[in-house]
């Protein structure tokens, strides 16, 4: 074990392999050294395993009705209580986290890649070029995200597709600039100016180095972005313009929950907590992230 660890903190590697995983122990001992990062971590895979292994945590159906156990308060048989149509709420929060966890990873892998490179482009070549994607953004960035995402959800249409949509164009200009800013950092760079001498397009320069070097920032913001993410969509399905019933979206059960909230307060609060706990989850882990992988933070670890 001890060669195993000596190999691994090598501080002069022999290949590429050992140097990505001698990185890759060091940043999971930095992560083990955070305890918030930690709980965060705790918090996500949790909801990943959850919502990977529903159908076997959940003890009912998730729009299977049962009128009479209507409203009934939490207890063995009912671990979070039933809705207004007997439906297990324990059940369609275990469910419900399949959508989130769909609508975060969806959201992400739009708008990040679209910023990401819309970023980089403005930033290497600026001039005319950055003027007017940064325009495109600063407009982008000058509304707030939930009455943009609810601008665009009421053209396109309710439902969970449009919403995952409407989320995603608003959440690119945030990538956009962050990739630009990093760009800017080393666009004039010797190694960049080496690499023209070489011959390289700047199309070759941006998708070889360019990207990857904005990629940790990249990383570390769409982390901290997902608990953004998920509540803003908890808000359309609040507002019925995310998933549509009988979909267990947490966002559409408080809704629905709103008008039992004095005599049945399970009904909204449940799935109101699940939406704060993973939300802190990823705030978490975000923070944790961002102090692993911002070179301004190497030295101070």
């Amino acid at each position: 074990m001890s060669n195993m660890t000596e190999w691994l903190l090598s501080d002069s590697p022999t290949s590429k392999g050992q140097a990505f995983a001698g990185r890759t122990w060091r940043m999971w001992l930095s992560l083990l050294g955070n305890p918030l990062a930690i709980t965060g971590l705790i918090i996500v895979v949790v909801l990943v395993l959850m919502a990977a292994f529903a159908p076997l945590i959940a003890p009912y159906s998730p729009i299977g009705q049962d009128l009479e156990n209507r409203l009934l308060p939490p207890s063995w048989q009912h671990w979070m209580g039933t809705d207004e149509l007997g439906r297990d709420i324990f059940s369609r929060v275990v469910y419900g986290s399949r959508l989130t966890l769909m609508i975060v990873l969806l959201v992400a892998a739009i708008s990040a890649p679209i910023g990401l490179v819309i970023g980089a482009i403005s930033g290497y070549f600026g001039g005319w070029v950055d003027k007017v994607m940064m325009g495109i953004t600063d407009i982008f960035l000058s509304m707030p995200k939930l009455i943009m995402a609810l601008a665009f959800v009421a053209a396109l249409g309710p439902g969970i597709e449009n919403a995952i949509i409407a989320i995603a164009i608003t959440a690119w200009p945030a990538y956009a600039r962050i990739a630009r800013a990093e760009t800017l950092t080393f666009r004039n760079a010797e190694f960049i100016d080496a690499i023209k001498l070489q011959g390289a397009s700047p199309a070759r320069i941006i998708i070889n180095h360019v990207l990857p070097l904005c990629t940790s920032s990249m990383i570390v913001r769409v982390t901290l972005d997902m608990a953004g993410i998920i509540l803003t969509a908890a808000g359309l399905g609040f507002l019925g313009l995310g998933a549509q019933p009988p979909l267990p979206e947490w966002g559409a059960m408080i809704s629905r929950g709103r008008a039992f909230i004095l005599d049945q307060w399970w009904v909204a609060t449940m799935p109101g907590f699940a939406i704060i706990v993973v939300s802190l989850g990823f705030c978490f882990l975000g923070d944790g992230l961002r102090d692993i992988l911002d070179p301004k933070n190497e030295g101070k670890s």
